[in-house]
């Protein structure tokens, strides 16, 4: 059962994601702006992922850029990535910016920007879409500059969190990459 968990994941996500959003205004209505854009990423980064990840595009397109055709990313390494390693870190981003400071939401919305902007980097060195680009442009950049300025506008944006926010989301890509590297 683990197995087909690990395989298919994407498509409860990509479900999940869409229920969110469509509670989101029922769970969210008395939470202050900021609290609710980092909870909106959460959804959102579930769509992006189902486009990234549906019939295994990302890893097969990984494997065939990045790994130059050798299997350097495999299917749990995948799941592991984006269940705890996003799921979990932006849910627990969101709990510490509710129940501590609101500059904590800064680890989901850096989160969010450097993934876009390692797909549109990807874009231009690879001269053409790789899997999760679309959603990368059309939501995660304008959701998470929304929750950026919503985090801002509610006194978190201090540079201490800038910097956690941002460490944070380089070091997740920064890990991906490391393991890749182990692989080659």
């Amino acid at each position: 059962m683990l197995n087909r968990i690990i395989l298919n994941w994407v498509y409860g996500g990509f479900m999940a994601g869409l229920l969110l959003l469509l509670l989101a205004p029922l769970l969210t209505a008395a939470w202050p702006a900021a609290l609710t854009a980092t909870f909106i990423l959460l959804p959102v980064y579930m769509l992006h992922q189902y486009e990234e990840h549906d019939r295994d595009r990302f890893r097969l397109f990984f494997n065939a850029t990045i790994g130059k055709g050798k299997d350097v990313l495999s299917p749990t390494a995948v799941f592991i990535t984006n269940v705890p390693g996003v799921w979990g870190v932006i849910t627990l981003s969101l709990y510490l910016a509710a129940e501590g400071h609101v500059g904590w939401a800064l680890i989901a919305v850096y989160l969010v920007l450097v993934n876009a902007l390692v797909h549109v980097i990807h874009a231009f060195v690879f001269r053409g879409y790789n899997p999760g680009l679309g959603t990368a442009l059309a939501l995660f950049i304008p959701f998470g500059a929304y929750a950026w300025r919503q985090v801002q506008i509610a006194g978190g944006g201090t540079p201490t969190f800038h910097a956690i926010g941002l460490v944070t989301a380089i070091t997740i890509h920064a890990a991906i990459l490391l393991h890749v590297r182990r692989q080659l």
